[in-house]
């Protein structure tokens, strides 16, 4: 089984045991690469959010196989453009140094998008100017999206379509939309990336069930997004028949190096996401693993050389 994670915040620090600004135990990013390898993962998508973000998610590319970064200013974030030394346009101007310098292992613009749920972090205007930004950084680059959008009354896909002839393609991760939002999307020739934020009500599970296969990608959102008990899918999970058992996981106080984190997503949690939607589509989990890789890798992987095959 070959699995690609589209989404993990690998950059977070609490991957090196750093919570809240204090250090809560060791770094043990080597030790939840290996419970990925080992769960099936053969690849992930760094999520690169700001300007630093980016920088550092090409950093861990270049240091673990594997692993590849997107660049982009998440919309939460786009506030940091105009605060930028330089302005806004030296921000946008430096997002596309570090794609063009990087190019063998970028393989999106993004995370980029609209996050109306969180407009006290960046305001809509700021958003929606900042948004159109990363069309031009797809346009010039020729990479594909990685689009985020919560809540957006309709103007994520509205601006999508008026410049989806700009981008050659990509995905809008985390969803957690209607059945119509998906609809659009599919209609504008995009993926949707599914992970456990997206598999928490029954509603959720419901729209997930008609987005097609050979449409659908897999993520964790690490180290966010994890699949709780009190999660519609949960139940789903407790009647799988999956040969994969979720390692134990203690609270950081009682760190273990062959433990998970409470609280702490990580990638090797895929397969439960993976579980769900074999489920939700009646097929077995060897088949949608596949058939995910195919998606992700002729989306994202196309123009990047690697060993994932």
């Amino acid at each position: 089984m070959k699995i690609i994670d589209i989404g993990a915040n690998l950059t977070d620090p609490v991957f090196r045991g750093r919570y809240r600004g204090k250090q809560a135990h060791a770094d043990d990013l080597a030790q939840i690469l290996a419970r990925a390898r080992a769960a099936g993962v053969v690849g992930m998508m760094v999520t690169g959010g700001s300007l630093k973000e980016s920088a550092a998610a090409i950093q861990l590319s270049r240091e673990h196989a594997g692993l590849f970064a997107t660049v982009g200013c998440h919309p939460t974030r786009t506030s940091e453009a105009d605060a930028h030394s330089g302005g806004a346009d030296a921000y946008f101007g430096a997002l596309r140094e570090l794609i063009d310098a990087n190019r063998d292992v970028v393989v999106a613009v993004g995370e980029c998008g609209l996050d109306y749920d969180r407009l006290h972090f960046a305001g809509k205007d700021v958003q929606l100017r900042h948004f159109e930004r990363q069309f031009e950084l797809a346009e010039a680059t020729g990479l594909p999206m990685f689009l985020h959008s919560r809540n957006t009354g309709g103007d994520f896909e509205r601006i999508v379509r008026a410049h989806r002839g700009r981008f050659s393609g990509g995905v809008v991760h985390s969803f957690t939309g209607t059945a119509d939002e998906a609809r659009q999307l599919l209609e504008l020739g995009l993926y949707i990336g599914i992970n456990g934020c997206s598999l928490k009500t029954a509603e959720n599970l419901a729209v997930t069930r008609t987005i097609p296969i050979e449409r659908l990608m897999i993520e964790t959102d690490c180290p966010y997004c994890e699949i709780r008990r009190t999660h519609a899918s949960h139940a789903l999970l407790e009647q799988a028949d999956s040969a994969w058992t979720a390692p134990d996981a203690k609270r950081k106080e009682r760190w273990a190096s062959d433990s998970m984190v409470k609280s702490r997503n990580e990638p090797c949690t895929i397969r439960q996401v993976l579980s769900v939607l074999a489920q939700l589509h009646g097929v077995g989990e060897e088949e949608l693993a596949a058939r995910l890789f195919e998606n992700t890798r002729a989306v994202f992987l196309a123009g990047v050389k690697h060993e994932l095959d």
